[in-house]
């Protein structure tokens, strides 16, 4: 494909287009919360989608996340396809009950006769100094829970492409866009399509070590990768991309290569998807460990305003790239 056909978008002009077409293709979809309509959207996802489908299909709602929450569930069980977007990860805290209850629940409650095909979006991670309340990166609690699926696109072809395939799956999606990638361009086919939601991705090759992560943080490790390699470390960088239902035969394979595994996770450590991915490779991959797998997490502390402290409570490029020579260089 070469660049004349391609055209360059932002990872929120991919989120944009994708919930564009979805809307163009299917009649049932429709997107619905709080300034999702004349405000454009918190993050500006979604600016312009109300002038182009009208209030009945572009619908803000009150500040009230389980009571929309809800009606999505509602308007998905009554043959809707609706895209619910939470401002922010933190205030799905409000709705977690109509999460995890209800949308997660209803299929098995219901003996399998009713399924809830909701799409959930919203805004994650930290990076942006804007504190405690409004910089956790949650999406981990979320890949606890059996009967969602959890996605974390961090590529602007991903952010593109998972939201129609999400939208055709008969159950609850959660989609977590990290807003620190708002703002990254891409280049994309005009003509792209939906892409796999069950698969991660090798985003580097490397025979050294696999560094494993997702979101934001896989362009910090791929930044440090390219940092080793001039040191002659070669890093393989896969992105989980879907954290439920992890893909584990991609990174368990990638382990078996490279004998070491690094976990990159914004989340805190402690009951961590870091700490199920490590426990996945102790108990699968063990044998082919040349050394102890390690984690890279945030600081166990509410995210600080000030940037200097948020940066050094963040997983960061050096840190990374320091940790990888120290369980290459201790054990090679």
């Amino acid at each position: 494909m070469t660049n004349d056909v391609m055209q360059k978008l932002t990872y929120r002009e991919a989120v944009r287009e994708a919930i564009r077409e979805a809307m163009k293709k299917d009649d049932r979809v429709f997107l619905m919360g709080e300034d999702v309509g004349r405000y454009g959207g918190c993050f500006a996802v979604s600016k312009g989608l109300l002038e182009d489908f009208g209030p009945t299909r572009i619908r803000d709602t009150p500040l009230s996340e389980s009571g929309f929450v809800g009606a999505g569930i509602g308007a998905a069980l009554g043959g809707m396809r609706p895209i619910v977007e939470v401002m922010t990860v933190n205030f799905s805290l409000l709705a977690a009950d109509q999460i995890i209850n209800n949308a997660a629940a209803y299929l098995h409650m219901s003996g399998g006769l009713f399924n809830v095909p909701i799409v959930i979006r919203m805004a994650t991670g930290g990076g942006r100094q804007l504190a405690a309340q409004h910089s956790r990166s949650l999406e981990g609690w979320y890949a606890h829970i059996p009967g969602i699926k959890v996605l974390s696109p961090a590529t602007v072809e991903d952010a593109r492409g998972m939201l129609w395939t999400a939208l055709e799956d008969p159950d609850p999606v959660l989609i977590f866009e990290n807003a620190g990638l708002y703002n990254m361009e891409g280049m994309l086919p005009p003509d792209i399509g939906p892409v796999d939601i069950d698969k991660a991705r090798i985003r580097r090759e490397g025979k050294d070590i696999s560094i494993i992560s997702y979101s934001a943080s896989l362009f910090k490790s791929l930044d440090a990768a390219e940092i080793l390699a001039k040191e002659g470390i070669e890093a393989e960088v896969i992105d989980l991309r879907t954290l439920r239902p992890l893909d584990e035969t991609t990174f368990l394979d990638s382990v078996a290569r490279t004998h070491r595994a690094l976990i990159v996770d914004e989340g805190w450590r402690s009951g961590s998807i870091s700490a199920e991915i490590s426990s996945r490779i102790m108990e699968s991959a063990f044998y082919e460990l040349d050394a102890p797998v390690e984690r890279l997490c945030s600081a166990e502390v509410p995210l600080p305003y000030a940037r200097h402290l948020e940066e050094a409570a963040l997983p960061q490029v050096n840190k990374i790239a320091a940790l990888v020579k120290k369980m290459v260089g201790t054990h090679g």
